[in-house]
């Protein structure tokens, strides 16, 4: 197995790297930034050499397995072993389930799902044999509860979490010391929602409550620090769903057809007719769009369920003091 000192950077791949979770996450250690776009790379490797990282920008397309397998052979042959992997790209289309073609799913599927198959392939056949190496999936708290509009991306989320469950269940099998974890995400503010193919009558927005990518990276981050926890949920909006969904599904049916429609679009429900779409090429190919999407205004930079999970077993232990210190006032008073 290969050690590393505390204080020597770790490699790291991660794909998707151009906008929004995975742009925020291109800081710090050695790292290999994988994505279709030039301009968008460009930007997001300039920014990470400023801050102190060693890059290597490699554009390719996850669908594809070959290139999968490319990436990590330069990533050793450049930076050496990969410590980190984080899986992060996906695309999307906002249309009822009867407007998306049969292409434009397997697209989805291709990129979203097996995508993130292509890239840990390629990671454990390096890792594996080392015993050494963490891959954090980038999730959703869609990989749950699917939403109206998104089939595709839900049933790519749902598909990955099924995979990543049996996966996980092999590796602990083996004995390795390979982990893979995975991060349940809230509606993060990017720019896809600029991007995605889109065939409702507004411009497509997330589900609010919305939180910076910033944010989300930290918790990709924890994540690839402490890869024994299984997932890790971030945003109270995240813990919401999935509780619901676990108690009540059907309710939960009700509620999303009633509400998810309008919760997905702009009010005003106007939408340009020239709208760019990354699904067969990328959205910023040829102009970087940056980490974030236009709802800056709204978006949070925090979030106090993360904090606590984060930080349970502190938590955990001035729960169980506070509980003695009262337990010892309360025996205090008691007559003799």
């Amino acid at each position: 197995m290969r050690t590393r000192t505390p204080q020597e950077p770790r490699t790291v791949v991660v794909t998707g790297a151009t906008a929004g979770i995975g742009r925020a996450c291109a800081r710090g250690d050695r790292l290999v930034l994988v994505a279709r776009g030039a301009a968008g790379l460009r930007a997001v490797s300039a920014e990470a050499e400023a801050a102190g990282s060693p890059v290597r920008a490699v554009p390719a397309d996850v669908a594809d397995p070959e290139a999968c397998e490319a990436v990590a052979a330069r990533a050793e042959a450049e930076f050496g072993p990969i410590d980190v992997w984080v899986n992060d790209a996906f695309v999307s289309v906002f249309a009822p389930f009867t407007a998306i073609s049969p292409a434009e799913f397997r697209r989805v599927t291709e990129v979203t799902y097996l995508g993130y198959v292509n890239a840990t392939r390629a990671a454990l056949r390096r890792m594996l044999p080392r015993d050494h190496g963490t891959i954090v999936q980038v999730g959703s708290a869609i990989a749950y509860r699917g939403i109206p509009l998104q089939s595709a991306y839900s049933g790519a989320k749902h598909a990955l979490q099924g995979w990543h469950e049996a996966l996980r269940c092999e590796l602990l099998a083996g004995g390795t010391a390979v982990r893979v974890t995975m991060v349940q995400m809230p509606a993060v503010n990017t720019p896809q929602f600029d991007w995605v193919l889109n065939r409702l009558p507004g411009r497509a927005r997330p589900v609010a409550p919305v939180f910076q990518p910033e944010l989300a990276a930290r918790a990709v981050l924890f994540a690839a620090d402490h890869p024994g926890r299984r997932e890790h949920w971030v945003g109270g909006s995240t813990v919401g769903t999935l509780v619901a969904n676990a108690l009540a599904p059907g309710l939960l049916d009700r509620y999303l057809a009633r509400t998810g429609l309008d919760a997905q679009q702009e009010e005003d429900r106007t939408r340009r007719g020239d709208e760019p779409s990354n699904l067969w090429s990328p959205g910023d190919a040829a102009t970087d769009h940056g980490a974030h999407g236009r709802f800056d205004a709204e978006a949070r930079d925090r979030s106090a369920q993360l904090w606590a999970s984060q930080h349970h077993r502190l938590l955990a232990a001035g729960g169980a003091a506070l509980l003695g210190a009262v337990a010892g006032a309360a025996r205090g008073r008691r007559p003799r």
